[in-house]
């Protein structure tokens, strides 16, 4: 067999691998998971609202954010469905097709990165095969949220700053490239509120007498894309910080000995190796309960690469900044009451298979122990595929089992209310659940015009003989239809 031969058969093997890998990646979109939580038909119908006419759910034009209940949704994810939409019409398949191909795409641009940063083609591979099986990443890739956005445009920012990195100067493109995916950072999840910014501050670590120039070029281009969300935020005083104020540990009585005590506490818990490898996110939205988020040879090849980084490299302003990256990843989760937020926690794993990418280089250079070294990389390899395969399996199998965490049984409540005569349909929801965001996007998927809806206020009652779907807990003076869960379509009986 001649040298070019082999080399079309490595080729045609390796694309029948990549097709194999995003088959497997994509297999299960939609059903899986099933249902469709609230957040998530908040999302995809105010992306259709957008598509149809560029208003919200409140008839607001072109928001930046948009109002949901008890918060601000950021607005990056959902002008893209929305441009989705336009192509596909609404849909739950098409909403979680964009999050998965997100995923997708984050793998295959971390895998870029990691060659490029190697000069190894086979670290690029392993690395983003890691991050196609790394279950934190593909949980978030399977969910309509802001957050499954994240992955890619991290690594994004990573890849324009590692180019930056081999520049003596910072031009305006380039410092363009890097504003650019700081704010859409800042514009698609709250974390990145916070993240944004720190990454931002840590472009000084690359500060030499040429690049300084680049980086304040870097910032005011930061800083003029933010003015938008500045005059937000004055215009609605406290809209994007109500969210935290809920889920953070500071109070007004807080102690700063308490605060700092909580955060620090907080911190070394999201680099806890149990949850890590074994326990993973409590919340199982987020998370399936049967494994950690990480992989096990993911995180030796992690720590490894950390392990090596701190010996050899730690003076290259590359690998110092990789290091606060991923120091300051933790901090959004930090400051909040959640347990190991994976959601919050999304930066983590993107920083880790960064250094994964240069422990699976050191193992492949040339040198003393080559064989050894290599005979590593492949049982670690070998795990990752069949660790990997484990979780996919188990997520696969237990599809069926989740249907209450992402509220599947609404569909029935709501086909069971709207195959009845009576108009309108009230909407009465506990604080705790808006199902009334259901109601819309079930409606719309159905081809039915939502005034047929009348949402009621805290203090309001349906009239008697109403048709009701509510979350109220308990139902009074009500005759049962149909009840699933936390959801009932109900007749009034009493005024």
């Amino acid at each position: 067999m001649t040298k070019n031969v082999r080399r079309r058969v490595r080729v045609a093997l390796g694309m029948a691998g990549a097709a194999l890998l995003v088959w497997l990646y994509l297999s299960g979109v939609p059903e899986n998971p099933p249902g469709f939580f609230v957040d998530e038909s908040s999302i995809a119908y105010n992306a259709h609202t957008i598509a149809r006419d560029g208003t919200d759910e409140h008839g607001e034009r072109w928001p930046l954010f948009f109002r949901a209940f008890g918060e601000y949704k950021s607005p990056t994810y959902i002008y893209l469905l929305a441009a989705l939409y336009k192509l596909t019409g609404p849909s739950i398949g098409a909403a979680r097709l964009l999050s998965a191909l997100a995923g997708l795409l984050a793998a295959f641009v971390l895998g870029v990165l990691a060659a490029r940063l190697t000069r190894e083609g086979r670290a690029g591979v392993a690395v983003a095969l890691s991050a196609l099986l790394t279950p934190w990443l593909f949980e978030i890739s399977r969910l309509v949220f802001e957050v499954a956005l994240m992955p890619l445009l991290l690594a994004l920012f990573l890849l324009a700053l590692q180019r930056a990195s081999e520049r003596e100067e910072w031009s305006w493109l380039r410092a363009a490239g890097l504003a650019s995916t700081l704010a859409l950072i800042t514009y698609t999840y709250p974390a990145g509120r916070l993240l944004a910014p720190l990454f931002a501050a840590g472009l000084l670590l690359f500060t030499t007498r040429k690049r300084l120039r680049g980086i304040l070029r870097a910032w005011l281009l930061y800083a003029l894309a933010l003015l938008p969300l500045f005059v937000f935020n004055e215009r609605h005083a406290g809209a994007l910080g109500a969210r935290f104020g809920d889920v953070s540990f500071i109070r007004p009585d807080s102690t700063p000995a308490q605060i700092a005590l909580t955060f620090v506490k907080n911190f070394l818990g999201n680099f806890s190796p149990l949850s890590w490898l074994v326990t993973g996110d409590p919340e199982p939205r987020h998370h399936l309960p049967l494994m950690g988020s990480l992989l096990a040879a993911t995180a030796l090849l992690a720590v490894l690469g950390f392990v090596l980084v701190l010996r050899d490299r730690r003076g290259d302003a590359w690998w110092r900044f990789n290091i606060y990256g991923l120091a300051v990843s933790a901090v959004p989760a930090s400051l909040t009451l959640d347990h190991f937020h994976t959601l919050r926690l999304v930066a983590l794993p993107v920083f880790l298979l960064v250094f994964v990418a240069h422990a699976v280089a050191w193992l492949l250079a040339e040198g003393a122990h080559r064989n050894a070294r290599r005979g590593v990389l492949v049982v670690l390899l070998l795990a990752t595929l069949l660790q990997g395969a484990i979780f996919q399996w188990q997520f696969q199998r237990a599809a069926a089992s989740r249907w209450h965490n992402f509220d599947a049984f609404y569909i029935e409540v709501f086909d069971a209310a709207t195959a009845l005569p009576n108009r309108p349909i009230y909407i009465l929801d506990n604080h705790a659940a808006p199902g009334y965001m259901h109601a819309y996007w079930y409606a719309t998927l159905r081809g039915m015009d939502t005034k047929q809806f009348k949402r009621l206020g805290k203090d309001e009652r349906p009239p008697p003989g109403a048709l009701v779907i509510s979350t109220e807990m308990p139902c009074t003076n009500c005759r049962i239809i149909l009840q699933r869960g936390s959801f009932r379509a109900y007749i009034e009986t009493k005024g």
